[in-house]
C-alpha cells in the first residue's frame, strides 16, 4: 500500500515517529508521501522524507495558512519543490467552511500554486471543501494539467465528483469513507471512482477510521491504519483487497512518479 497523504511532520509524532513508521511498514504500507501545509511544514516534510526511505513529501500552503504568508512564499516553495524528495505542489485549495484564511486570500494563494505546479511539471494536491465549485473554476482558469491533479481526502457530492472525474482528476479516499454518519455519501460513490483514478491516504494524524476494533486510545491516526480504508474500499466497491492494493498503488507510482523503493 502506498500512503499518498500523511502529515507526519505534525508535532504529534515527535515523540515515536521511528514506532509510527516501523509500524506501517509491518503493516504493508511500503510508502508515504508526506503532507506539507506551510513553508515552515514543507520544509519540515522534505527534511523527514530525505532521511527515509520509501518517504516522499510535498510543498505548499494550505488555504487555512493563506493568510500567513510572507513575501517570496513562491519562491521558498519553488525551492522546495526543486528539491528529489518532493513530488507535488500542495496541499494547496480551497477552505470556506471556517474561513481561517479570507477567501481572497486563499484564491490568491491557490492560484499561485496551480500555476507554479504548472510551471515545474508536478503533480497538484488539492484540498477543496464547501468551496461551491470556485476550486475548480481556478484549476480550469489557471489550467491546471488533468493528469496532474490529485483531489486529496474526497469528502464531496455526486455533482463534485462528476466535475473531478470529468476533468480526468485523481480522487483520494480516506478514514472519512469508514464514518457510517458523516460518510453515507462517500460510501455510496466510491465505488463510481474509475480504477484507474483511485488512490488512498490516511491524513494522519487526523480521520482514524470509526470502524477500526479495538479504537486506539490516543485516538491518533496513523499510515498503520491505511489497511482499514482499503478493506473498506475493496468492500464498496467488491474487489479483491489484493487487487485493490495493487492498483491504488499503481496509482500513486504514476501520478506522483514515484521511485520503485519501498519504506
Amino acid at each position: 500500500m502506498i500512503d499518498i497523504g500523511a502529515n507526519l511532520a505534525h508535532r504529534q509524532f515527535e515523540s515515536d515517529r521511528d514506532d509510527v513508521l516501523a509500524r506501517a511498514r509491518s503493516a504493508g504500507v511500503k510508502g508515504i508521501v508526506v503532507t506539507g501545509t506551510s513553508v515552515s511544514e514543507s520544509r519540515a516534510a522534505v527534511q523527514l522524507a530525505a532521511t527515509r526511505q520509501g518517504l516522499w513529501s510535498t510543498a505548499g500552503v494550505h488555504p487555512h495558512e493563506a493568510k500567513s504568508v510572507s513575501p517570496g512564499w513562491v519562491e521558498d516553495i519553488e525551492a522546495l519543490a526543486r528539491m528529489p524528495e518532493v513530488v507535488a505542489i500542495g496541499e494547496a485549495g480551497l477552505d470556506f467552511n471556517r474561513n481561517f484564511s479570507p477567501p481572497a486570500a486563499q484564491r490568491d494563494v491557490f492560484s499561485a500554486q496551480i500555476q507554479l505546479a504548472g510551471r515545474l511539471d508536478m503533480p497538484l494536491f488539492v484540498h477543496d471543501r464547501d468551496s461551491g465549485g470556485e476550486t475548480a473554476r481556478l484549476l480550469a482558469e489557471n489550467r491546471a494539467q488533468a493528469d496532474r491533479v490529485v483531489i486529496h481526502c474526497f469528502t464531496g457530492s455526486a455533482e463534485d465528483l462528476d466535475t473531478w472525474l470529468d476533468a480526468g482528476y485523481y480522487i483520494g479516499i480516506t478514514g472519512w469513507i469508514c464514518d457510517p454518519r458523516r460518510g453515507e455519501e462517500l460510501r455510496t460513490l466510491a465505488p463510481r471512482i474509475p480504477g484507474d483514478r483511485l488512490l488512498i491516504e490516511t491524513d494522519a494524524p487526523f480521520l482514524l477510521p470509526r470502524t477500526m476494533r479495538p479504537r486506539p486510545r490516543s485516538r491518533r491516526n496513523e499510515p498503520a491504519f491505511l489497511g482499514e480504508v482499503a478493506n473498506a474500499l475493496a468492500t464498496l466497491r467488491k474487489t479483491p483487497i489484493a487487487e485493490l492494493i495493487e492498483i491504488t498503488a499503481d496509482n500513486a507510482r504514476r501520478a506522483f512518479r514515484l521511485p520503485d523503493v519501498v519504506l
